[in-house]
């Protein structure tokens, strides 16, 4: 009996130390995500788009000399079960933590690699607090934040549609869309003769918003524009509602309501407009995206269902560059090479991090508007100013 727990024992401290000496001959990559609950939605999309970064990546020669492996732990989108993800990786030999793309649900992990020097990139979360401010030195995101959302949503309606007049309609289910309000609250105002005419708020689970259309419609002229700060499925409703009451203002809102899955609840809806980090709808005009597009539904069959596949693909393209111009995967050595970064070319356009902040707060925009219940890109908008780190803490 002892000498087969003795043997079992010794049998598995080889396994272990089979798969260390496998890991030390790579780079290793893990990633501590959602693959149950309702952040897998999110999760996994993002996290197929970083593997075909790194499979595109070890195909070309590797990172350093050498090929980048990757194993993966599940969060079950749970706090508690993403800080023991993040231990059972780090047991592992990871050398880099990608996690969850939501900043409450991925910053346990992040905090694990943290506590080790390590770097982590949340696969696609835009609160600034998934970085310097929440994390620590060595944690980013590549995603673009949520008030550069509503602060490109205020400029280019100004600019392109001539919009002068706004109604602010914040859900205030989570903190993404308080976050798309602060952007377009701060940018529109500044713009020459523009002016927020009402503001309201709803919960994302009202089932009527009726009070709300009521002070729309009791405005002496209907609003240019309805800046909606929400996320599914409370903007769906929302939209319905509004067109039914027979508003006609173009709605606008932040990046989370891209994709078409969502129409069937909004039959030939029109005039409904959100900002992406590229189009998933075969039209944008750069190539690459098209190419990665094309890439992702080879793998799983189907082409992305909105653009929050696009930030995995990112981390790792930035996050490798960085390691290649530091000439090590060392977490102090890639934060110093990625805080360098200004304007850094990606397939989804430019990126920048600097000492104060590891997020995007400018980036070049895909305009998608839907007409006659047809998502179709028809613009493309760089705010004409970063958004200031005191608006992106509010």
């Amino acid at each position: 009996m002892i000498e087969g727990t003795i043997l079992k024992t010794i049998a598995t401290l080889a396994s272990v130390l089979a798969a260390s000496s496998a890991f030390a001959e790579d780079i290793h990559v893990g990633f501590a995500v959602a693959k149950s609950g309702w952040m897998e939605a999110y999760d996994t999309p993002a996290a197929t788009a970083a593997k075909i970064r790194i499979d595109e990546i070890n195909a070309a020669g590797g990172l350093l000399g050498k090929q980048i492996k990757w194993t993966e732990a599940d969060t079950r989108t749970d706090r508690a079960e993403a800080s023991k993800a993040g231990l059972q990786l780090l047991d592992e030999g990871a050398q880099m933590m990608v996690v969850s793309c939501d900043y409450d649900f991925g910053a346990p992990s992040a905090l694990v690699a943290e506590g080790e020097g390590m770097n982590s990139f949340f696969l696609c979360a835009e609160d600034v607090k998934a970085g310097i401010q929440g994390v620590g030195p060595n944690s980013f995101s590549s995603s673009v934040l949520a008030p550069v959302q509503g602060a490109t949503m205020a400029e280019w309606a100004y600019n392109k549609r001539e919009a002068r007049e706004a109604y602010v309609l914040l859900d205030t289910f989570i903190e993404y869309n308080k976050g798309i309000c602060t952007g377009f609250d701060w940018m529109f105002p500044r713009l020459d003769g523009a002016k927020i005419v009402g503001t309201d708020t709803f919960k994302n689970d009202d089932a009527s918003i009726a009070s709300q259309i009521t002070r729309i419609k009791a405005l002496p002229e209907e609003p240019d524009i309805i800046m909606l700060c929400s996320v599914m499925p409370g903007a769906a409703a929302a939209v319905r509602q509004i067109r039914a009451a027979g508003i006609n203002s173009l709605i606008l809102n932040g990046s989370a309501v891209d994709g078409s899955y969502w129409l069937d609840a909004t039959p030939n809806l029109s005039g409904f407009v959100v900002p992406v980090q590229g189009s998933i709808y075969g039209d944008d005009p750069r190539p690459e995206v098209e190419a990665f597009n094309k890439a992702y539904e080879k793998v799983t069959g189907a082409r992305p269902a909105s653009s929050y596949a696009y930030p995995g693909y990112v981390l790792i393209d930035l996050w490798a560059k960085a390691v290649e111009r530091a000439g090590t995967a060392d977490g102090a050595a890639v934060t110093a090479e990625l805080e360098k970064m200004a304007d850094e070319p990606t397939a989804f356009g430019p990126r920048t991090f600097t000492g104060e902040l590891h997020h995007q707060n400018t980036a070049l925009m895909q305009i998608i508007e839907i007409t006659g219940g047809k998502p179709a890109r028809v613009d493309e908008w760089r705010i004409s100013e970063a958004v200031p780190l005191d608006k992106l803490l509010k």
